[in-house]
């Protein structure tokens, strides 16, 4: 602890330190020098080029990536262009650009994923320089071609070419260029000499900046901060100049007194700092610049990398990895000497309670005094979480924690978040895994960013305890990861589709959420078919099944499983997709080894494609349904010789069917169709209207009680229309004995004062009477009306005290004859009034 501000360098109001995060693990023989070397922030992975000058076909340039420790995570001879520029995206995919506009995409394992051309112009005079940037839309990639002329793309999943109007007065490359970003615009900034331009889709505006040094006759460098928010001029004078992106406004102008173009500038600032400087790195020397005339120097041993962060700049050189920033509030108030904050008054009492000494009681007795005790305690905490030793994290929050013994309501969500935080944060500072995140970077990345990470780089064991740690729901945390862990392990070649489908299913059996038919999809995209197979028997659902068993071309066990599934809208969409790809017997055959499917398959014909559920029966030599559809298709024809045809070879069928009721009473019906052409010869005119119902009607005229009701249901004929049709056709004909049994058959839709109507229609008041008892309360006054039974009528209409019916009742009444009803009625009648 007593070396924490060893390393710290005053700057105007504020310190910088810098800190060692790795020895680097690589082993590169030539250093740094003849690499093209990119980084990817967040501490994120780095690329190195080998030898990309080089030309010859013997000696290829070697692309080598490895994590922010120096451990190798990919290598392999580049094989295409001559490549400009590295860069990585925002989910750290790297792209390298070439000579020619060509972009290549490569994962971070060096998997390639894609490539794209920035344009034919850019291809035809080639690419100069190229600058790779991040926007509010994503990664973009911005190109000077040997026109000299900008093309921009700033989205490269969405790739949309810019070109931008002409730099005036440019005749070479420019001195420097760098791409801003702006009310979500993305825009070049040029400097030709000791001029700029902005250059957006456009227009080409020249600006100055205010409070130039008259001195500069040209802009050697510049740079734009992490946030995009502010820029950095180095001028041959050696001014550096800083302010707002915008060019409105100056922060501060320095003199290094140092006139040669840097390698390198980034900007150092944290996040809510009111202070702000500029790294500059020359070949053996780093100079940080603020907003006052003092400078911090830093000596260089060997070639370096600047690696722009969000509060700080990452340094790489071939031995070393280290970080400079400006130091965080919370550590300088805590380890500043001398300082009397409360944190650090709290570090002294918890140190001299560890050696058992009454100062700690003073120490103590001094920050409850002034009420900041609580304050303390915070300091310690967040203090702790921009420490990089463990060992210094755990003094200050062993301080945190005896401070927070004295304090009866301080909420504990802070301390016990930051320590799961560090733990997070220190499992994956760990060189193996390589990735130096501050306490900053991961709350502004996300743990769920930080998991993904974790899988790219196939590092699933410690995904796995991260999302456990934390408590991540499981559909984002562990079942997420696991998923990613089985689609990289069924494309693993070296054991057997048996061996891994168990392994799979065993590692997944518990985790919920998880679709086995993405992680067969990836089998099969790997050309391992019956591996993919394998892993579809444990898919519960059915409908994630078929849709992959189609692709794969397996249609009997896709049409197997969609059966089994009992889902009939995935069995028609097996069976359209069967119908639409296989030859027509091949389907017809397919279809009669699963009657399911093949009575589904009917069932459709029915009502879309008639003709082909003719040639279904046919094949199968059903004349009993040959014969149904012959009788069916008979009443859609309007012409009445067609009908009897139609007819006829309904009979046929029927008869080889050895169903001669069927037939007989098929005969009956095209009976009936000749004596409607008989009144049609008599009358000299076609019958009109001669419609389904009068068929209906007919058919139970003659008694095809049975074949009217197949008409009924085949032509989906209402119930209540059925109901008065048959109704009507067995009281014209007299047959009481049908009518009640069809009465009887089932509740009747349409009620039953309609049978007592129709009764009474023909004069048949016993067969009448028979129905009043079921006829609901209220038709219960009409019915018995219907049947002359005043007395009945008369005590229903009292009991319902129903005004209306009650005076209907007193109409049918004689004055004579029925005095005693009259009197009950109008006593009946007064009350209902009166109510």
């Amino acid at each position: 602890m007593a070396f924490v501000t060893a390393n710290w360098n005053p700057l105007g109001e504020a310190f910088y330190r810098k800190v060692e995060l790795y020895d680097m693990s690589w082993k590169l023989k030539e250093g740094l020098r003849e690499c093209l070397i990119t980084a990817a922030p967040y501490g994120g992975p780095i690329a190195l080029l080998k030898g990309y000058q080089r030309r010859s076909p013997s000696t290829r340039p070697q692309l080598e990536i490895y994590s922010s420790s120096g451990v190798p995570m990919a290598s392999f001879p580049w094989k295409s262009g001559l490549v400009k520029q590295l860069g990585w995206t925002v989910s750290d995919d790297l792209l390298c650009v070439q000579e020619d506009g060509t972009v290549l995409v490569y994962d971070l394992l060096g998997g390639y994923k894609k490539h794209f051309s920035m344009g034919n112009e850019v291809s035809q005079s080639q690419v100069m320089e190229t600058k790779i940037f991040h926007s509010p839309y994503g990664t973009g990639v911005a190109i000077l071609t040997g026109a000299l002329r900008f093309t921009l793309a700033t989205n490269i999943d969405d790739i949309k070419l810019k070109r931008l109007p002409e730099v005036p007065g440019l005749e070479g490359a420019p001195t420097c260029w760098a791409v801003l970003t702006q009310d979500r615009q993305s825009k070049v900034l040029v400097a030709n000499g000791s001029h700029l331009f902005i250059l957006d889709n456009t227009s080409c505006t020249s600006v100055t900046p205010p409070g130039l040094s008259p001195q500069a006759s040209s802009i050697l460098h510049m740079c734009v901060s992490f946030s995009y928010k502010y820029l950095a001029l180095l001028t041959d004078s050696g001014h550096v100049w800083m302010g707002t992106s915008n060019l409105k406004e100056k922060i501060s102008e320095v003199d290094t007194n140092i006139r040669t173009p840097p390698k390198q500038m980034a900007w150092c600032r944290r996040p809510k700092s009111q202070q702000s400087s500029v790294v500059i790195m020359w070949d053996r020397l780093l100079l940080v610049v603020g907003e006052c005339k003092e400078m911090i120097q830093y000596p260089l041993d060997s070639d370096s990398v600047l690696v722009p962060e969000m509060d700080g700049v990452r340094i790489i050189n071939e031995t070393h990895h280290e970080l400079l920033q400006e130091v965080p509030g919370a550590c300088e108030e805590i380890f500043k000497i001398a300082s009397m904050a409360p944190g650090a008054l709290l570090l002294e009492a918890h140190k001299e309670y560890e050696k058992e000494s009454q100062k700690a009681d003073e120490y103590l007795r001094e920050i409850k005094e002034q009420n900041l005790l609580a304050e303390a305690v915070k300091q310690c905490v967040e203090a702790a979480g921009h420490e990089y030793e463990p060992e210094t994290q755990k003094t200050l929050l062993r301080a945190a924690s005896f401070g927070k013994c004295f304090l009866s309501n301080f909420p504990p969500e802070l301390f016990i978040s930051m320590c799961r935080d560090l733990r997070v944060l220190n499992a994956v500072r760990d060189y193996t895994v390589g990735m130096p995140l501050t306490h900053t970077q991961f709350k502004q990345m996300t743990i769920q960013v930080l998991i993904d990470r974790l899988v790219h780089r196939k590092l699933y064991p410690l995904a796995i305890e991260v999302c456990r740690f934390l408590k991540t729901p499981e559909y984002q945390g562990v079942s997420r990861v696991l998923k990613h862990w089985a689609c990289y392990k069924v494309q693993q070649k070296e054991e057997s589709d048996e061996v891994i489908a168990k392994t799979v299913n065993m590692r997944l059996a518990d985790a919920s959420g998880i679709s086995y038919s993405e992680i067969a999809t990836k089998a099969y995209e790997s050309g391992r078919t019956e591996l993919a197979i394998k892993l579809l028997e444990y898919e519960p659902r059915s409908g994630e099944q078929v849709p992959l068993l189609l692709k794969m071309k397996k249609s009997p066990l896709a049409l197997s499983k969609a059966i089994e599934s009992g889902d009939t809208d995935l069995v028609y969409t097996v069976v359209m997709y069967l119908k639409n790809e296989l030859n027509r017997g091949d389907f017809f055959m397919m279809l009669r080894n699963q009657p399911v499917a093949l009575s589904l398959y009917r069932q459709f014909c029915k009502h879309q494609e008639l003709n082909t559920l003719m040639d279904l029966f046919n094949q199968d030599d059903d004349h009993q349904e040959l014969g149904n559809y012959y009788v069916k298709a008979s009443y859609k024809e309007p012409r009445l010789e067609a009908r009897v045809a139609l007819l006829q070879n309904s009979v046929d069928e029927f008869y080889k069917a050895k169903n001669e009721f069927a037939a007989k009473a098929t005969e009956e019906e095209m009976r009936l169709l000749r004596f409607q052409r008989k009144l049609e010869e008599e009358k000299g005119e076609p019958l009109v209207g001669f419609s389904l119902h009068d068929t209906i009607t007919a058919l139970l005229s003659v008694g095809l009680h049975k074949r009217a009701e197949q008409l009924y249901k085949d032509f989906r004929v209402s119930d209540k229309r059925f109901w008065w049709l048959k109704l009507k056709a067995l009281a014209e004909k007299g047959d009481w004995d049908w009518l009640e049994k069809f009465a009887k058959s089932k509740k009747s839709p349409i009620g039953y004062l309609p049978f007592v109507e129709v009764c009474i229609k023909h004069q048949n008041k016993n067969e009448a009477r028979k129905y009043v008892s079921r006829v609901t309360p209220e038709q219960k006054v009409k019915a018995h009306l219907a049947v002359g039974d005043l007395q009945s009528a008369t005590e229903a209409a009292i009991e319902r005290r129903n005004e209306s019916e009650i005076i209907t009742v007193l109409s049918r009444c004689s004055a004579t004859t029925d005095v005693i009803l009259v009197e009950r009625l109008n006593r009946a009648k007064a009350t209902a009034a009166k109510k």
